[in-house]
């Protein structure tokens, strides 16, 4: 393969099941989650389940480790701990001007609107320079903020500007925390399950909500012999259905495959991370998209059942969990899955599953009709 080659050198995860990559995949193969019903959480009247972080614990350990630690919000705290764990991994120099940092969230500092209208903490923009120049890097950074498929069109950003030869390296953060206003607004969609969430099971009601953070680190390099894991594609597509609901025949989610296949082999897709978060709607439509591009047998895997949905985080966190299944040959579990209730059944499983293959394909969709995908190939030394 000749030309620019984009490969990810560092990734971190940090949710309430772990604090590392490494510790979030042992919980994953163990069958963990930390969906748990909440009463009274956030000052609010209506219980709800989701995964959610011990604030005080967490944040205690991570004022040890950042300085100046007063001055970030929790937030911006947990964006810089994750990026600090996978830049110290790879041992890049941050503060380079060939690197480039952003941001994906969809509501970052969006509890601080109760205290005032204007908060300035509530500029993403603004969050997202704090947490560049935390690492002293003085390039402009990047937000990408497009509902629940941000992660995924962070990534292909990052890819982008790699592409254009600005930039060599990209320090891609995902993150979301919950508050009033997050948790009460998916309440007022009547979208949330009172239990722990079943994706693409005849029973599902309704999704969880969850907090984490994770970072991916992308660079451009010639010298593709000695990536572990390249980019192969990504696309983004707009189905222009609803304000909330997706297209009843997968009309985004279908295309972005479609575009992706272009570039990769079914043969070689060891398995399609998919959006899975077992609401009616969602589940269905992405059993159609399957159906229409050829799917049906290409083994389907969702992690909304150990996280729940984590928003701006969920597509980093998934690509980078989707990376460690096929580094250890595994198709991971679906948890909750039971039995099949979409009109196309997708090939899930509530069990680990084994492969061979190398690469696999990520999907995400969400509000305004919007989809995006990305795909990943394993290769270089194994």
């Amino acid at each position: 393969m000749g030309g620019i080659v984009i490969t990810k050198i560092a990734d971190n995860i940090i949710s309430p099941l772990g604090t590392s990559t490494d510790e979030n995949f042992r919980a994953i193969c163990n069958g963990n989650s930390m969906l748990r019903g909440h009463s009274g959480a956030f000052g609010l009247p209506e219980d709800f389940c989701g995964s959610l972080f011990n604030r005080n614990e967490l944040e205690s350990r991570i004022n040890t480790e950042i300085a100046n630690s007063e001055t970030f919000t929790f937030f911006e705290k947990l964006c810089i701990f994750s990026a600090k764990k996978a830049i110290e991994d790879c041992r890049l120099s941050a503060c380079e001007a060939d690197v480039l940092f952003i941001l994906s969230t969809t509501k970052g500092n969006v509890e601080y609107l109760a205290e005032s209208a204007t908060d300035e903490r509530c500029f993403l923009a603004g969050s997202a320079k704090k947490i560049a120049e935390y690492f002293k890097n003085t390039n402009p950074p990047l937000v990408v903020s497009n509902a629940c498929i941000s992660g995924v069109c962070a990534q292909i950003a990052a890819v982008r500007a790699l592409l254009s030869g600005r930039y060599r390296h990209a320090i891609v953060i995902g993150c979301d925390v919950l508050s009033k206003f997050i948790v009460s607004g998916f309440q007022s969609f009547k979208a949330l399950s009172p239990e722990p969430c079943k994706p693409y099971d005849k029973e599902r009601i309704g999704l969880n909500l969850g907090e984490a953070a994770g970072t991916i680190i992308l660079s451009a390099t010639a010298d593709n012999e000695k990536a572990q894991w390249q980019y192969i594609a990504g696309a983004i597509h707009n189905d222009a259905n609803h304000i909330s609901g997706p297209s009843r025949t997968g009309e985004g989610a279908f295309r972005v495959i479609l575009d992706i296949l272009k570039e990769i082999s079914t043969d070689e897709i060891a398995f399609i991370n998919t959006h899975g978060t077992s609401t009616a709607y969602n589940d269905e439509m992405e059993s159609i998209a399957l159906h229409r591009a050829q799917l049906d047998d290409v083994p389907v895997t969702g992690l909304k059942g150990n996280y729940g949905h984590t928003l701006g985080a969920a597509g980093i966190i998934e690509t980078i969990l989707s990376m460690k299944a096929v580094d250890n040959k595994l198709v991971l579990p679906t948890k909750g899955f039971e039995n099949s209730g979409t009109s196309y059944p997708v090939n899930v499983s509530a069990e680990t599953r084994t492969t061979d293959k190398t690469a696999f394909i990520k999907i995400l969709s969400g509000f305004g009709g919007s989809n995006a995908g990305i795909a990943y190939r394993k290769g270089g030394l194994q």
